[in-house]
């Protein structure tokens, strides 16, 4: 399969190509650099130059794929507190993309987040691929758009990934960042009790769970990407603060901004994720370490 891979040389897409490349598949990645485009080609793909406003290039590069991976996304926009715009970004590369798509019953797979689920309102219960929420969000547009395509013939999925995906691999995400505020403040912090709960999945784990769903998921599938389906964010506090020898302490919500800046408000959640049905439809069995497991093997906190 002739694969079209947004991110393709981001965190998430240094793993996602590779596991296409082991499958068989012939991967293109959109590189929005010469320095991206070297890294897409260092991992055995072809690099086409173009970033995510270059709406004909996503449009035509998809017409003339077998699938598309979307796994690219506006961040500068987003640490840059203009969400909305990052959002109208991916929704309006989606549409290209379907645009390239339509009628041909090929598989496009897109990316979101289960964080959607405790902003959404699930309270009390691991939220499921079922729960679905209302367009008008941050996000949701433009993951129900994509599960939308189903009736436009596109076999189109949606990937949920829990907010720590992580790994070696990982030098920029949420834990890194959470990391980094704890080096800069001289102990790692939990909000309150810390008892708020954060899925989590592996790099690896998701990029075979990204293979699975280009090659068999269902059109208008929403699957997740939690292999831990929740961590204590005591706990995830407490392994940081252990393996950079700091203290470990409570904060008030009042205090969260301060400490993790735009993260304040995000681990605050309780986001527990079950990810049962997606491992059932798909036969996704994640092998990798878990959160706390892959923190105490201590890359991230090498100088």
């Amino acid at each position: 399969m002739r694969v079209f891979v947004t991110g393709a040389s981001g965190h998430l897409g240094s793993a996602v190509v590779p596991e296409l490349l082991s499958a068989g598949h012939e991967v293109i990645g959109l590189a929005r650099s010469d320095t991206s485009a070297a890294a897409v080609e260092k991992l055995g793909a072809q690099a086409h130059r173009g970033d995510l406003s270059d709406l004909d290039v996503l449009r035509e590069e998809a017409a003339i794929s077998d699938g598309v991976i979307h796994l690219a996304f506006r961040h500068d926009l987003m640490l840059d507190g203009d969400l909305a715009g990052a959002a109208t970004v991916d929704l309006d590369a989606l549409k290209a993309l379907a645009d390239g798509l339509a009628g041909s019953g090929k598989p496009l797979v897109g990316t979101s987040g289960t964080a959607m689920l405790a902003t959404g309102g699930i309270v009390g219960r691991p939220g499921t691929e079922h729960d679905t929420f209302p367009s008008g969000r941050y996000r949701i547009d433009a993951e129900n758009f994509v599960a939308d395509l189903a009736t436009s013939g596109v076999r189109s999925s949606i990937v949920r990934l829990a907010p720590t995906v992580h790994s070696s691999l990982d030098r920029y995400g949420f834990i890194s960042a959470i990391i980094a505020a704890a080096r800069r403040k001289g102990y790692s912090a939990y909000v309150g009790e810390g008892a708020n709960r954060w899925p989590a999945v592996h790099t690896l784990d998701a990029a075979v769970l990204y293979r699975l769903a280009l090659e068999n998921a269902p059109a208008g599938t929403r699957l997740h990407g939690a292999a831990d389906e929740g961590v204590s964010f005591r706990q995830i506090a407490a392994a940081i603060g252990d393996n950079l020898g700091i203290p470990v302490r409570s904060i008030s919500p009042a205090e969260a901004n301060d400490h993790f800046g735009f993260l304040g408000p995000f681990v605050q959640l309780d986001n527990p994720t079950s990810s049962a049905i997606t491992r059932h439809l798909l036969g996704w069995t994640p092998t990798h370490p878990g959160l706390i497991a892959d923190l105490n093997e201590g890359h991230y906190f090498q100088a």
